[in-house]
């Protein structure tokens, strides 16, 4: 089930959307979800979608899985498209695909995927590989010393592909690597740093709020 803002951004000839997956369930966090995680005072869902917005996505679209009523019910995502994935324990590429599907006919040209878990990679690095877009043939990827990571931007040409080829945790990894010499990777090792909140020894990364929030 997608469910749209009560006033969502109008789609813009070549807009870039911001896609954010968010429904894990924390597995290797004892089952804690990813995106109720708190991070600088917010919760990182928040921050995630902050990081989109600054780097210039007018629509973001959320997709949400694990405790999806706990995020609803708590997460405060005004203007974003929250996108309900039932089948989140398949994997990554489940999301992905629900995510996808769901900006079908939004006006989006390419979608700006980042992933709730990697608090490390900001707006400089987002807005980075957002500013790579040329066409919805447009393939393109943050790169860390040289390695590609994340935030990917899809063209729209490439989200059937992608989609058919989703499956398990292995995300759009399966697509990339048929069509490495089309991406373009951006490198944003000067501005981020590219670390996944995985398990309980990960958790120091997260920030807590800054003095006097």
């Amino acid at each position: 089930m997608t469910t749209e803002p009560m006033n969502p951004p109008v789609g813009e000839a070549g807009e870039v959307a911001g896609l954010l997956l968010a429904a894990g369930g924390g597995r290797r966090l004892g089952g804690r979800p990813k995106a109720l995680l708190e991070h600088r005072g917010r919760l990182l869902v928040e921050h995630a979608v902050g990081v989109l917005r600054e780097a210039g996505c007018a629509r973001v679209h959320v997709v949400v899985g694990a405790a999806s009523a706990t995020v609803r019910a708590r997460a405060a995502l005004p203007g974003c498209v929250l996108v309900d994935n039932p089948g989140w324990e398949e994997g990554m590429g489940s999301s992905l695909r629900a995510g996808l599907a769901s900006l079908r006919g939004t006006g989006a040209r390419a979608a700006l995927v980042s992933l709730v878990d990697q608090p490390g990679i900001g707006p400089a690095a987002t807005a980075r590989v957002r500013a790579a877009y040329r066409s919805p043939s447009t393939l393109a990827a943050a790169a860390y010393d040289g390695v590609r990571g994340h935030p990917v931007l899809f063209g729209a040409a490439h989200w059937a592909g992608i989609e058919a080829s989703a499956v398990g945790d292995r995300g759009a990894r399966a697509y990339l690597q048929r069509n490495a010499g089309a991406i373009t990777l951006v490198e944003c090792g000067d501005v981020a740093q590219a670390y996944d909140i995985d398990t309980a020894e990960d958790l120091v990364r997260l920030e807590p709020a800054a003095h006097g929030e």
